[in-house]
């Protein structure tokens, strides 16, 4: 009886195992292995197509008193701090306008939805470039006006803006998840707090705002991976210009690694950035025992 049960446990060990075989062997081809490999070539000098001839921290060392890294370092950082807060603004303001009785709020829903579903697509970044350029339909509205033409893209402070606004318009994903959010808030709150007094403002600070930190804390997380990842947009629609005004750490791995050949420095580039962006991250995680509220926290102390 004994022996019958541990060949059926076996059997069943091995049935599991041959499901998630692929999903294992891609894990392994195309996940841990390039990432090992990657972090290898790091410590080297190799070149794409001319092999390794030193080892050591070199890299590191240059990565650290490289002027033109530590700009696009800073590039990043300042695109994703003037995206991530603008696309979530704009996203909770538009689950709020369309939480309310307004007639065609399911129309409006898919409206804001679309872009989201364009995603960072290379065709969305053509037709943004298409209207930014400077006989774009942005000159072409502000000369109704008669306003002077813009240079959009080619002047070094509004090169960026350009760039977060494409990312900020694709609200829609996260509006739908605070719209959900919204709906799960409730009612007996907004009444009591209507009974208290309580005006459409405290009411929105008071009851509806604790309740959205969680999703709060989660679209500031994903955006700011995705915001800190961005590569299309910029590489698309200005090139990292204008004199690196636009020049993301993603453009700057890519003409590394493609451009320059390096793919040692690219492999060190690559994992500088992860331990930003994973400490960035971090940051946030630790941030959220401050601000974000959980539900079963007031059951927990009851």
């Amino acid at each position: 009886m004994k022996t019958r049960k541990t060949s059926y446990f076996r059997r069943r060990r091995y049935e599991g195992l041959a499901f998630i075989s692929l999903w294992l062997t891609g894990f392994l081809i195309f996940r841990l292995f390039p990432s090992v490999f990657s972090l290898v070539c790091s410590f080297s000098d190799f070149r794409l197509f001319g092999g390794i001839t030193r080892w050591g921290l070199m890299n590191y060392s240059e990565i650290i008193s490289d002027k033109s890294v530590i700009s696009s370092f800073a590039v990043t950082l300042r695109y994703t701090f003037m995206t991530v807060p603008l696309r979530i603004t704009a996203a909770l303001a538009a689950a709020l306008l369309l939480n309310s009785s307004v007639r065609g709020s399911s129309f409006f829903r898919t409206v804001f939805y679309i872009p989201s579903v364009l995603g960072s697509s290379v065709a969305a970044a053509i037709l943004w470039k298409a209207i930014f350029r400077d006989d774009g339909t942005a000159n072409s509205f502000l000369s109704l006006f008669g306003l002077e033409p813009v240079n959009w893209l080619s002047g070094k402070n509004t090169a960026l803006f350009v760039i977060s606004l494409m990312r900020i318009w694709q609200f829609g994903s996260s509006m739908v998840i605070f719209l959900a959010a919204l709906k799960s808030v409730p009612r007996e709150l907004y009444e009591a707090a209507e009974i208290d007094g309580a005006g459409k403002i405290r009411k929105f600070i008071s009851v509806t705002l604790p309740f959205l930190t969680p999703v709060l804390f989660f679209s500031l997380v994903t955006q700011t991976g995705l915001a800190m990842q961005e590569f299309n947009a910029p590489f698309v629609i200005t090139q990292g210009g204008p004199r690196g005004a636009t020049t993301l750490i993603s453009i700057l791995i890519y003409n590394t690694a493609f451009q320059f050949r390096d793919m040692g420095m690219a492999c060190a580039l690559t994992w500088v950035f992860f331990i930003v962006t994973a400490v960035l991250i971090s940051l946030v995680f630790c941030s959220q025992k401050l601000w974000v509220f959980y539900s079963g926290d007031s059951e927990e102390e009851l």
